[in-house]
């Protein structure tokens, strides 16, 4: 039986995430006081409708949950198949990722000096009620994969800007990029 969107715990997410960005704080505010709110968010997996967390078989999902009415921050649930992965990608707003259910590892990228990419760091791997961030000023490029080749996984993003509408791209490692924008999957009744 499915949930409603409009949960307890999500409103109480969006309200305070709101109130958050109602204060017009820095970059550095919104990550580092965004990381407990979002993590309050995502300390339970009972909350979250059963459509906004159904996997594609060939691909992964984004399911807008809330778009701020100024377009300020969207929240978003990823659903990710068994074994799917992300191409290596940027964002070029901030970002806030909470593991769900199931876990992610994310792999972080860098420019060299001759413009192509590398590694940078060992993959982390978030698990339920752990938070990560992202902007271009903390690093931006990442590969996300489901960790597990089994079972779904699923993470709530909050992005600073309506993820669907953001030009972003895809990177490869000699450097060159593709634009894309991802748009939301659609919700389709099973």
């Amino acid at each position: 039986m499915s949930q409603t969107l409009n949960s307890a715990k999500l409103g109480n997410f969006i309200t305070s995430f709101t109130e958050l960005i109602d204060s017009n704080p820095s970059e550095v505010n919104v990550l580092t006081n965004g990381v407990g709110i979002l993590q309050d968010l995502v300390a339970a997996d009972d909350w979250l409708p059963e459509e906004y967390a159904r996997p594609h078989p060939q691909y992964y999902q984004q399911f807008l949950l809330h778009l701020d009415p100024q377009e300020r921050f969207s929240v978003v649930s990823f659903v990710w198949g068994p074994g799917q992965i992300t191409p290596i990608h940027n964002h070029t707003v901030w970002g806030l990722i909470g593991m769900l259910r199931g876990a992610e590892y994310s792999q972080s990228y860098a420019l060299t000096p001759q413009g192509t990419l590398q590694a940078d760091g060992e993959p982390i791997k978030l698990e339920p009620g752990k938070v990560e961030a992202v902007s271009p000023y903390i690093g931006d490029i990442h590969q996300v994969r489901n960790a597990f080749d089994d079972k779904v996984s699923v993470s709530i993003h909050v992005y600073g800007a309506n993820i669907g509408k953001v030009s972003r791209s895809v990177l490869y490692e000699d450097g060159t990029k593709k634009d894309f924008v991802s748009g939301y999957s659609t919700i389709t009744n099973k």
